[in-house]
């Protein structure tokens, strides 16, 4: 029988349990499991349950593990580890969701049979019920991240870390760009509003708009007329910092999904746009996103590595280069709770050196007088203060241009959010102009 098919409450419960499964025990993408699952599910209220179970359950997985060791006698092996998954997702809907513990329990029951668990229902329902009764043990901060990460933190930020696990460890807001082409801010705020829709405004971003309260995009007016976008405050932010002169000639050097191109675009639609990215795919996702807002018909996108400048590039400069660099996405743990089961030490040795190749190609294509942005959604050290000190140590030609405090806190050349600040994710910002 289909998912949809279904007619108990279980059937949610199935699909996140399989997501987890997968994130948890087989190192699939939360994002990717998500996107290939969640259309099984026929009732969107079904898609948002099973989506929301599994964020909470990525982020409090450290908790219901110490649960699991402490109320079972015998560690659970391979051959349950689909068991563990739904138990979490049992455990998820009493913390931190707070659902009605009775439907909680006989729905995550129910899953147990449809997934061929039925001689494991009554041990599903007995740890629900002590969970209910008991409540879940409690973690150490930190616990859900692994230990040489936490240690670089401690490092790196030893004032605030404590800050950034909290805050990593909770959902964030929604964040919208208005496409002011199209609609303002405020009417757009309005419009909001008289749809029982609160949202906040940051001086810092102009064409932003944070609701603490997030909702579906099907309920944003709107949307696919691409009046309005989902972006984070900090990614808006890069627009800010480029502070592009009109009709300016720009290169996005690793665009997708096109968010930041997009935005660029609406502010200026005479901007001459290359953009790149090496994956034919996610290249397709920038086309789309631009067709959603109605920019870049000009814009050149081509599928390459930047790195590869022979490939790519004509020999003409830029006034402007986007490097927003793959990076550790340690700033972005509350969007993606499974960068913390994942990443390893060794991810951080490649993508360093792999963020030093696109710096010092993508300099080439900066033009005399022009700048060029360096930006990350991580929060270490070696992945920007100290990855840009070193580009810089080794370019002769390269000047800082410092910041403001809306970027956040200085750090090296550059600016550092952390995650939650003004409701924004983690980020880094480094403005470098090339000597005239």
């Amino acid at each position: 029988m289909s998912l949809t098919a279904r007619t108990s409450g279980a059937a949610s419960r199935v699909l996140a349990t399989r997501v987890l499964d997968a994130v948890l025990h087989r190192g699939r993408s939360l994002k990717a499991e998500l996107g290939a699952t969640l259309p099984q599910l026929a009732d969107p209220r079904d898609r948002a349950l099973a989506e929301a179970i599994c964020f909470a359950a990525l982020r409090q997985h450290a908790r219901y593990a110490a649960a699991l060791s402490a109320w079972i006698p015998k560690p659970l092996g391979r051959r349950d580890e689909e068991l563990r998954a739904l138990l979490y997702v049992g455990f998820a809907q009493l913390d931190p969701l707070g659902l009605p513990a009775h439907a909680a329990v006989a729905a995550t029951v129910e899953a147990a049979r449809e997934l061929g668990r039925a001689h494991q229902a009554g041990m599903v329902n007995a740890l629900l019920r002590r969970a209910q009764r008991d409540g879940l043990p409690s973690a150490e901060p930190g616990a859900a991240w692994p230990p040489w990460l936490l240690a670089r933190l401690r490092e790196d930020w030893p004032q605030h870390v404590d800050a950034i696990v909290a805050a990593s460890g909770e959902p964030g807001p929604l964040w919208l760009r208005v496409n002011q082409r199209a609609v303002s801010r405020d009417d757009y705020a309005s419009r909001l509003r008289a749809a029982g829709i609160e949202a906040a405004t940051v001086a810092a971003l102009p064409d932003g708009l944070r609701l603490d309260t997030p909702v579906s995009v099907a309920l944003l007016s709107g949307f696919t007329a691409g009046e309005v976008s989902v972006q984070d405050g900090a990614a808006q932010l890069v627009a800010e910092a480029l502070s592009l002169s009109p009709g300016a000639r720009v290169l996005d050097a690793c665009a997708a999904p096109g968010g930041k191109s997009a935005h660029l675009l609406e502010r200026d639609p005479a901007l001459r746009l290359t953009a790149l990215d090496v994956d034919a795919r996610r290249l397709a996702k920038v086309r789309e996103t631009f067709k959603r807002v109605g920019v870049g018909s000009d814009a050149d996108l081509r599928v390459a590595d930047v790195a590869d400048v022979d490939a790519w590039w004509d020999g003409k400069p830029y006034d402007a280069v986007l490097v927003d660099a793959p990076c550790s996405a340690t700033g972005i743990v509350r969007r993606q709770p499974d960068i913390l089961m994942h990443r390893r030490e060794s991810d951080l040795v490649a993508l360093v050196a792999l963020q030093a190749r696109l710096l010092d190609a993508a300099w080439q294509a900066v033009m005399p007088g022009g700048v060029l942005l360096y930006a990350t959604c991580s929060i270490l050290k070696i992945e920007n203060a100290e990855q840009v000190e070193a580009f810089l140590a080794r370019t002769a030609d390269a000047i800082v241009e410092p910041l403001d405090a809306r970027f956040g806190h200085a750090s090296g050349a550059g600016r550092q959010r952390f995650p939650d600040e003004d409701g924004m994710d983690g980020f880094f910002f480094a403005r470098i102009r090339k000597r005239g």
